[in-house]
């Protein structure tokens, strides 16, 4: 949403706004409110707890109480009601994941100036390809595991038979469609290094007889165990530039049967692309990291696909937590 008026003081809270973001990964990266569960804990219990220096630790407990995220009675700290259940490892609703990843593209974000400049993603450190990815790839699956089953519940798929997550990772989206739609089965396509986490999450919802995973590169191989009457394309797209996009749903529209529906799950901008804010923003996360990638705006998106011969495009009543939304097609 944007700044209805700016001020010093609105000025310096944008510019600041970092040290909450950092305050929070620091939390989670030590693990502060998993080691708090249910307890009721001082500073320098929670510091011995995670290893960490106790005027440190009581800093950082204080700052994260400041903003709400933990509770504290005297000398004590607990975590709140919605930490307990969103920042706490045990929880199935953990966000922590996805917190790491932004922790680790955070030293980019720090040089968006040079790579506004040079036009190409910037050199960051590294905390480990295993590690980044790991963030990443459960990042993914909690935000999806949000989204999936209210999106899946309210799209009707009924009399259609098999369904193309492309670049799905570990399936969420592909597992919550299935479930929803009896007669429907799946297939996951993504590079095989999301393999078991895709089978794994299969296994985990017992659709192993439904849903299937196939390995390729989108990019440069061809579209196996087609034809599909749904595909399922969500923020794969704003990884690549516009000529790789068009290759994308030319592939998808050609492995589809007639009358097939085709939908994108994307942060769109609106035409002007000076808004939402979170899309806007998220260009210039490409622009940081990725050499081609960008958010697209709905008449991008509705170009791309009907230039694959896609029609009665519309957008769906939905709209994600940070504005991603969904266009849908019939091929």
């Amino acid at each position: 949403m944007k700044q209805d008026k700016w001020t010093a003081g609105a000025l310096l809270g944008t510019s600041s706004a970092y040290w909450r973001g950092c305050a929070l990964q620091a939390a989670v990266r030590l693990e502060i409110f998993s080691k708090l569960g249910d307890k009721q804990l001082d500073a320098d219990t929670v510091a011995d707890l995670t290893a960490a220096d106790p005027r440190g630790m009581e800093y950082l407990l204080n700052a994260v109480s400041a903003m709400g995220l933990l509770l504290k009675e005297a000398d004590l700290y607990s975590n709140s009601p919605e930490t307990r259940e969103l920042l706490c490892k045990d929880s199935g609703h953990y966000m922590g994941h996805i917190i790491l990843h932004h922790h680790q593209i955070l030293d980019g974000w720090a040089q968006l100036d040079t790579a506004v400049k040079t036009g190409a993603p910037v050199s960051k450190r590294s905390y480990g390809e295993d590690v980044e990815r790991e963030s990443f790839l459960m990042g993914m699956y909690n935000l999806a595991m949000g989204l999936a089953p209210g999106i899946a519940e309210n799209i009707d798929l009924s009399g259609r038979n098999r369904l193309l997550d492309l670049g799905g990772g570990p399936g969420t989206y592909a597992v919550h469609f299935c479930l929803a739609n009896p007669g429907l089965n799946g297939v996951i396509y993504d590079r095989s290094g999301t393999r078991s986490f895709a089978e794994e999450t299969v296994a985990k919802f017992g659709v192993e007889g439904r849903v299937t995973f196939m390995a390729g590169d989108i990019t440069t191989d061809p579209l196996p165990g087609g034809p599909y009457d749904v595909a399922w394309i969500s923020h794969l797209l704003h990884s690549n530039g516009p000529e790789v996009c068009e290759q994308i749903i030319d592939k998808t529209v050609a492995a589809m049967e007639p009358g097939g529906l085709i939908m994108i799950h994307e942060f769109i901008l609106d035409n002007t692309k000076d808004g939402p804010e979170f899309p806007a923003l998220f260009s210039l996360n490409m622009l940081i990291n990725n050499p081609h990638g960008q958010a697209y705006s709905q008449e991008e998106l509705t170009a791309m696909l009907k230039k694959s011969g896609v029609h009665d495009i519309k957008r769906l009543p939905f709209q994600g937590p940070s504005d991603s939304a969904i266009l849908c097609g019939v091929v």
